[in-house]
């Protein structure tokens, strides 16, 4: 929300954080990848399989009407686009729209394309997790996964020499930019390094508790973690080619598209696992208001452009500025969110309770 807040309506002290506050879909990466996993370890290890139609029932029923809602809205009511032009409904619909994600044809609705991932990451790791529980340890799961992130790292630097090196070369800059949002930013097969990590960590914290606590203790995880995620983020203070053609950071640009995903990815994993190891001291500091943003979270994710969108119609970007504009876009935006989460999201997951209810 903050990347995409207008930079006028931003706080001075939060103008800083706003430059790296795109790290967030990161994270939901890494998280998702641990809860979900976590999840489906448990219970393979429990009953020896996975239960797949509760497993996508459950998900469709968490994502799907909030989502359909919103994008019918975005449909049906132009004047809801945050932008004047949008891909495909269909694209949206089918969850492929961070395929071939070109900005430059339509910028309405653009946080979709990481959703689009997680659902591509929901339908596929069950069937995995269920194929292969039996067939391979922990010293196989490594070693697959050092080999995606090899294989994720050569696909990164083919299509930066292939597709957004050329532009760069050829001085096209915002061609270029808008080349890599759509070839290696936005496409789920670029962007695997954070769900894996979230599995990885979720199957050693069950699995392999020992090894954990052994080699990873929070003394150790936090600090690693911590250089990790620093070093991804001075890679990434050059995001994609539009700098200019300074050789250095073109080249720095390019280490972050190759390497940053997965350093940044590893780092946010180790301090989630020292996270965990340290909840019951952090527990001890709890944060007023997180639980209700935690829970709004999904709305917000969906409506917060569109409700941003909104404000400037109708008080007028010149008038949404300091403070007042600050105030205004978070308070509308999480009126619109409670509103969805209401009416849309919480009757959802209650009908699913139902639904779903072993006593039934």
């Amino acid at each position: 929300m903050l990347v995409h807040l207008p930079v006028e309506a931003t706080p001075s002290m939060l103008v800083g954080v706003r430059n790296y506050a795109w790290v967030g879909v990161d994270i939901f990466f890494v998280l998702s990848g641990f809860l979900i996993g976590t999840q489906l370890v448990k219970e393979v290890s429990r009953t020896g399989g996975v239960d797949l139609k509760s497993f996508y029932l459950r998900r469709a029923f968490r994502i799907f009407p909030a989502f359909f809602v919103v994008l019918g809205l975005y449909a049906i009511f132009p004047i809801l686009r945050d932008a004047p032009t949008m891909q495909s409904i269909w694209s949206f619909a089918t969850f492929t729209v961070n395929f071939d994600f070109d900005p430059r044809i339509g910028r309405a609705f653009t946080q979709a394309w990481s959703l689009c991932v997680e659902e591509h990451f929901y339908l596929v790791l069950p069937l995995l997790v269920l194929l292969l529980h039996r067939r391979i340890g922990m010293g196989w799961t490594l070693l697959i996964a050092a080999a995606m992130v090899i294989a994720g790292m050569i696909l990164r630097y083919t299509i930066w020499e292939s597709q957004v090196g050329v532009l760069v070369d050829a001085n096209k800059l915002r061609d270029a930019f808008a080349v890599y949002l759509r070839d290696v930013y936005y496409p789920t097969y670029t962007r695997l390094d954070g769900l894996m990590f979230g599995v990885i960590l979720a199957a050693a914290r069950f699995l392999k508790p020992e090894l954990c606590k052994r080699y990873t203790p929070p003394r150790i995880a936090l600090p690693v973690g911590v250089a990790l995620v620093m070093t991804a983020v001075v890679l990434f203070s050059v995001r994609g080619p539009l700098t200019g053609t300074n050789l250095f950071l073109v080249f720095q640009a390019q280490l972050g598209s190759v390497a940053g995903f997965p350093l940044i990815s590893i780092g946010i994993a180790l301090i989630l696992g020292a996270m965990l190891d340290l909840e019951q001291l952090m527990r001890r500091w709890p944060i007023p208001g997180a639980a209700v943003v935690a829970t709004l979270s999904y709305s917000l994710y969906l409506t917060h452009k569109s409700a941003f969108h909104v404000d400037r119609l109708v008080f007028g970007e010149e008038n949404l500025k300091g403070g007042l504009g600050f105030a205004v876009y978070l308070v509308t935006s999480f009126a619109v969110a409670v509103v969805l989460w209401f009416c849309i999201e919480r009757t959802f997951l209650l009908l699913r309770d139902r639904v779903l209810s072993p006593n039934r």
